[in-house]
């Protein structure tokens, strides 16, 4: 894992942006969209060196198929638009989740844009696509079976799951949810036990760069002491 923040983001409030203007949800999805470019480009400056995005979760599936169908088409057409903007930035793209339910063109653009990007330096982008922490830790379980008790390290290579850039599924150190709810939603559960929580009631369209440094400073505020008891009183033990 490189140095720097590891953030990940609920992106929440797409279809209530939409709704609130009278719009199809659909609609909030393409705005929402340039809020994911903005943050991705934000986020270096920040000090965050790995982001994770949460576009598509398992539970998904659930919504009318032409919202899904929209979201599918939308989400194809942004890695087709922006790898050659990620090449040139340095950005290096991963995709957590299964595959095997998305379509076939869908699965080779992510496959693409994983090799294309697979030398960038500046930012690792790990995107999770049909995507749960549960059947995630399921899944690494099974596959972890027969070999004996893995380490934390080694579980955590096997939530990296196929992804051609991911080599372990790196702990959270700030995860940020948009819209207003305070919920995980089965979002990177076994990688954010440390993570320093961010509730904001803006809506993910509207999301932007001053919204980002605000979570950072919030999160640079916070003392994280992963079970240890605070300094002073561990001087004064002593």
């Amino acid at each position: 894992m490189r140095d720097g923040i590891h953030a990940a983001v609920i992106m929440d409030g797409n279809g209530r942006w939409a709704t609130r203007r009278g719009l199809p949800r659909a609609a909030g999805h393409r705005r929402g969209a340039r809020a994911v470019r903005r943050t991705v480009e934000a986020a270096p400056d920040l000090g965050i060196s790995t982001l994770t995005l949460f576009a598509f979760s398992s539970d998904n599936w659930r919504r009318p198929p032409e919202e899904v169908g929209a979201l599918m088409d939308l989400f194809e057409r942004y890695l087709k638009q922006e790898i050659g903007r990620c090449v040139e930035e340095g950005v290096r793209v991963a995709f957590v989740g299964r595959r095997e339910r998305l379509s076939e063109p869908l699965r080779r653009a992510m496959l693409r844009t994983e090799r294309e990007t697979a030398a960038g330096e500046v930012l690792d982008l790990r995107i999770a696509v049909d995507y749960s922490a549960r059947d995630a830790i399921l899944e690494a379980a099974r596959r972890c079976s027969g070999a004996g008790p893995a380490s934390r390290e080694e579980f955590s290579r096997e939530l990296a799951g196929e992804s051609a850039n991911a080599e372990r599924s790196p702990d959270v150190d700030l995860l940020i949810r948009t819209g207003g709810e305070q919920r995980l939603s089965d979002f990177l559960l076994w990688e954010a036990a440390y993570a320093e929580l961010v509730f904001t009631p803006v809506l993910w369209p509207d999301f932007g760069k001053d919204d980002l440094a605000a979570a950072v400073r919030e999160f640079r505020r916070r003392e994280r002491r992963f079970g240890r008891v605070p300094e002073p009183v561990a001087a004064a033990a002593g």
